[in-house]
């Protein structure tokens, strides 16, 4: 809840230092709701013992295998923007042609959830640093995280259907694109299961784990995004329009974890660390209201 509090003083802060004063130029305030789906995010992280001091008697290392399939998720957001119009920005005369041409920045917020689903692990019993066996299984993965979002757009539009009331067109397509901040959080949980065996002694059939189950702690990381946005808008009335537009945001934030692996031999150090690093391509569609001024 700190985390969350700290990312919306960080986007008024923003929106106070990027827009003063604009209320001589076309200003405008946006809110807007939709749907938000990502592609297949893959990871195949190693990981391995915590301590990495001489090898102990008895140590493990290895990787998994997660398809990454994400949930859809309902997505809320806020734009503050301006276009550079002959009123001026800032009170600055632009030419004519820079009416075409504007910047927004663009606040939205979503969970980013990782639905249960099943990948396989590779774990290695090393002794005294040297092969010892190899333990092959199921690993069922499910997370729970959000992605609030702080994007710096650069747009360009045009206009079609002008009037005396809107000069300019009461239908605006436009696209935008521009970098962005990804405040992502994501709380994993590792489910190893039906162990099979090789070198050592086999076991056939594959051993069950009673306990294979941890649910690590939450970790968060701010990443650079790419986003970019195409959509249009219909000026309903002089200062009142109504926006549908279509995003795509890519970010792959890093996620350390330390876990307690319950696959080591006995006596051995149970602690391992993996990073998470998921690709994320993150698509969305919304509609919003804006009030010009």
């Amino acid at each position: 809840m700190h985390r969350i509090r700290k990312t919306w003083v960080i986007v008024f802060l923003a929106i106070f230092l990027a827009l003063p004063g604009a209320a001589l130029g076309e200003m405008y305030v946006e809110g807007y709701i939709g749907g938000v789906q990502g592609a297949n995010a893959s990871m195949s992280p190693g990981y391995a013992a915590l301590d990495s001091s001489p090898p102990a008697a008895h140590a493990n290392i290895g990787s998994v295998n997660i398809p990454g399939r994400l949930d859809p998720a309902v997505l809320g957001g806020l734009k503050v923007g301006t276009w550079f119009v002959k009123e001026g920005f800032l009170g600055m005369n632009y030419p004519g042609w820079m009416k075409y041409f504007g910047f927004y920045l663009d606040f939205m917020m979503h969970r980013l959830n990782f639905r249960r689903q099943l990948g396989s692990y590779n774990d290695v019993l090393l002794q005294n640093g040297q092969t010892f066996m190899t333990h092959e299984g199921d690993l069922t993965f499910w997370s729970e995280g959000f992605a609030p979002t702080l994007a710096f757009m650069f747009a360009a539009r045009y206009g079609f259907l002008p009037d005396s009331e809107v000069p300019f067109g009461r239908l605006q397509p436009y696209v935008a694109v521009g970098p962005a901040i990804m405040f992502a959080s994501q709380q994993p949980s590792l489910s190893f299961d039906n162990i099979r065996i090789s070198g050592g002694v086999p076991q056939n059939p594959p051993l069950l784990i009673p306990d294979g189950t941890r649910k690590l702690e939450s970790q968060s990381d701010a990443t650079i995004c790419l986003a970019a946005e195409a959509g249009l808008r219909w000026m309903a009335l002089k200062n009142v329009s109504i926006d549908v537009s279509f995003k795509y945001r890519y970010a792959q934030p890093s996620f350390h974890y330390n876990f307690a692996n319950p696959l080591v031999f006995p006596g051995a150090n149970p602690l391992n660390s993996v990073t998470l690093e998921p690709p994320l391509h993150l698509f969305s569609f919304q509609v919003g209201a804006a009030y010009h001024f």
